[in-house]
């Protein structure tokens, strides 16, 4: 029973990574907006990396004072280069490691201080610890809920199989609330045997959306309307009983320190340009694409006679060694890795910077004509709440996915077709440049764009459906 007295508080369990860890410290600032306490519970994770090691809480915790961060006691890292576990299920058995010194954490607190606990889609392990404490447990979905309507569908369709979907190819699959779906555009652990290990385990993840009260969705209303129907409809997953499904997005912007004083250099490079005229170009926090593709997109680029704001991460090798790369060198190794004479004959029009850039306030920028992206679910919501389209480079996880609903079923984007194949000729890079900046096909893709935005900012209002949405989940929390 809800003391009126107590100020409560959520707690919020994602995995490392700014992928998971940046749109939970969103949605930190939604329940922040709406009077509750914050706390992120994070562990070291067992890859140290320079997006989610230390360094990176510091300086998430320094630019979000008002959420409290708890890292838990350290326990022992398996030594992921001597087992022969695919390194997921590793990292999975280390997490169900800390779900006693995370259930001590929840029993240091008065019950009546504990709204719920928030995890997300990798910890639903501490299902059964929030069941012991009797705290309400609800899963946050970072990404789209065209993905989470394929992932609730999946179990019940592998269950009938003896084989792998593999086999399939790009043979397309029909579910409900989405486009076709071509096999091969599933996330690759999926794709083996229902048998191996890893399938498996990822299968069983999945059906245990039913363990939590409800799923809070990073999305809005009329970007995926037929998804979040399809999670509604008793068709979704016959004989299973879904929970309630929030569509409380798009929850973007910036997480990390920054401020006006400390403004990039290229946004007052994006301020000399005209409207709507640069294409940027970035692959993510972990998007690295070896030398020969970096130099046919340079030279498609540089044919192609548009302006353009690149992100050159060094050729494919972890963070740390990405980050060790740069400090030791100098500026002029963008030459290096680069067609020679490159960055002289696109000066002016062109502007290459390594490692990082400021992707929302780029894509906020009134010169941000269109964006290749690799189509990660905070990317892609980055796009559609800047109201810019997309060309799209999937690379990995969920992005062949998304790349079908910004297409198909957003229609705010068009295919790199070469990714396909492994790489993406110059002349692709530059009919599509092209396309977004300068043709017909591109102005209508923009034009469908500005209005998804004008979406994405209705649905964040009083009064909007997400914001709507999040009163209906207190309220639920309340009642239970």
């Amino acid at each position: 029973m809800e003391n009126p007295s107590v100020k409560q508080m959520v707690v919020l369990y994602p995995v490392g990574g700014v992928g998971h860890v940046g749109p939970m410290t969103h949605l930190a600032k939604l329940f922040l907006d709406h009077g509750f306490d914050v706390t992120m519970v994070l562990v070291e994770p067992p890859i140290k990396s320079t997006d989610s090691g230390a360094g990176f809480i510091e300086r998430l915790a320094a630019s979000n004072p008002s959420i409290t961060f708890h890292v838990l006691p350290p326990i022992p890292t398996p030594d992921l280069s001597i087992s022969t576990k695919h390194p997921f299920l590793l990292i999975l058995e280390l997490m169900r490691q800390y779900n006693d010194s995370l259930e001590s954490f929840l029993c240091s607190f008065p019950r009546a201080r504990l709204h719920s606990l928030v995890i997300d889609l990798f910890c639903t392990h501490t299902i059964d610890v929030a069941a012991k404490v009797g705290v309400p447990v609800y899963k946050f979905f970072a990404s789209g809920a065209g993905t989470l309507a394929v992932f609730t569908q999946l179990p019940a369709l592998l269950a009938g199989r003896q084989t792998g979907l593999k086999e399939l190819g790009d043979t397309p699959l029909e579910f409900l609330g989405v486009p076709p779906m071509p096999a091969s555009h599933l996330v690759t652990s999926l794709l083996e045997s229902p048998e191996d290990e890893l399938c498996r385990t990822v299968i069983e993840i999945l059906k245990r959306n039913a363990g939590t009260h409800g799923v809070l969705v990073n999305t809005f209303e009329s970007l995926e309307s037929l998804a979040l129907q399809a999670l509604r409809d008793p068709l979704c997953v016959p004989d299973q009983i879904l929970p309630p499904v929030y569509s409380i997005g798009p929850l973007t912007g910036k997480i990390q320190g920054g401020t006006d004083k400390e403004r990039h250099e290229c946004l007052a490079w994006l301020d000399a340009q005209p409207e709507r005229s640069v294409v940027f170009l970035c692959w993510g926090s972990k998007g690295a694409l070896p030398k020969e593709q970096l130099v046919e997109i340079a030279v498609g680029l540089e044919h192609s006679g548009q302006r353009f704001l690149w992100v050159v991460r060094t050729p494919a090798g972890s963070d740390d060694d990405r980050k060790r790369y740069w400090e030791k060198r100098a500026e002029t190794d963008l030459d290096a890795l680069l067609p020679e004479g490159f960055l002289e004959r696109t000066k002016g029009r062109g502007l290459v910077i390594k490692s990082w850039a400021p992707q929302v306030d780029v894509l906020c920028h009134p010169a941000t004509g269109g964006f290749v992206t690799h189509c990660g679910w905070n990317s892609t919501l980055e796009a559609v709440a800047a109201g810019v389209p997309m060309l799209c480079w999937p690379l990995a996880a969920e992005q062949k996915m998304n790349k079908v609903f910004v297409t198909d079923g957003m229609g705010i984007g068009v295919e790199m077709e070469g990714y396909k194949a492994g790489f993406v000729k110059a002349e692709e890079i530059e009919a599509k440049v092209r396309l977004v900046l300068e043709c017909e096909e591109g102005r209508e893709l923009r034009k469908r764009a500005v209005e998804l935005k004008k979406q994405a900012e209705a649905a964040m209002e009083d009064g909007g459906s997400s914001r709507e949405a999040f009163v209906r989940f207190l309220s639920d929390v309340k009642n239970l």
